[in-house]
């Protein structure tokens, strides 16, 4: 498996900025859960810091993908980015819903750098995945449990079977890789658009990285064999494919 982002949407979109982490061994269990809930309080206290001088629309971050949407045709206040709706909801109501640890991780941290971070589980995805234009045949699985065909022309992350895991780019997820209680690898992508993405990009992946080992130190890193490490990567156009090292599902391994 590998996640990339199609060399069209390099081109339109060249101040893009993203990085990318999977990890194995995950556990959703009380344990982990508890160990989640004590750590996100340092990340809601960096977003209680972002927003005491700005509501969440005025953040450099926020601002940079509203006028990514708008070139693609969306209206900024219809369709927000996923960390721009999260402060939304943070700054009304003073914290977040637990969903999954691993989820509740990542919207802290998605909290606290102002920036969407998306987190998939592998073992749902076919094949690669990439983040590209919609030809308008690919099928997206709302939580709702409806089918939907995203717009021809839509930027999308699909995966080799056509299957959609987010729609309009960093909008909104779907309900087939959503990590749940079962899930024990994941891939978690962030992406900026703003000017200092890629630094800001590269911090909060290596504090994803971090917090990753500190609550599951048995996380290892598929093809490494080294005990609470992640595998990470920055991409760019020069280099946009990241390889997850992990089996597509259901795939056999090669004969010795």
């Amino acid at each position: 498996m590998w996640f990339e982002h199609s060399e069209q949407i390099w081109a339109d979109f060249p101040e893009l900025a993203a990085g990318v982490l999977v990890a194995t061994d995950i556990s959703g269990g009380a344990e982990a859960a508890e160990r989640v809930a004590d750590r996100v309080k340092r990340f809601y206290s960096l977003a209680d810091d972002l927003l005491a001088g700005a509501s969440e629309s005025e953040l450099v971050q926020i601002r940079a993908w509203r006028v990514a949407f708008a070139r693609m045709g969306l209206k900024p206040t219809q369709y927000r980015c996923a960390a721009e709706s999260l402060l939304r909801r943070y700054r009304k109501e003073g914290t977040l819903p637990a969903v999954q640890p691993l989820v509740d991780l990542c919207n802290a941290i998605s909290l606290a750098y102002a920036i969407p971070v998306a987190v998939f589980d592998t073992d749902r995805i076919s094949g690669p995945l990439t983040v590209r234009y919609a030809d308008g045949s690919e099928r997206y699985c709302s939580f709702s449990g409806e089918t939907e065909h995203p717009y021809p022309g839509e930027v999308i992350f699909a995966d080799q079977a056509g299957n959609v895991h987010a729609r309009r780019w960093c909008h909104r997820q779907s309900a087939q890789s959503a990590v749940s209680a079962t899930t024990t690898a994941a891939l978690i992508v962030a992406e900026a658009m703003h000017e200092s993405g890629a630094p800001d990009v590269g911090r909060l992946i290596a504090a994803a990285a971090g917090e990753l080992t500190a609550i599951w130190p048995g996380t290892v890193a598929t093809g490494t064999g080294e005990p609470g490490a992640v595998r990470t990567a920055l991409l760019s156009r020069d280099r946009p494919r990241f390889e997850t090292g992990l089996a597509e599902p259901g795939s056999q391994p090669s004969p010795a």
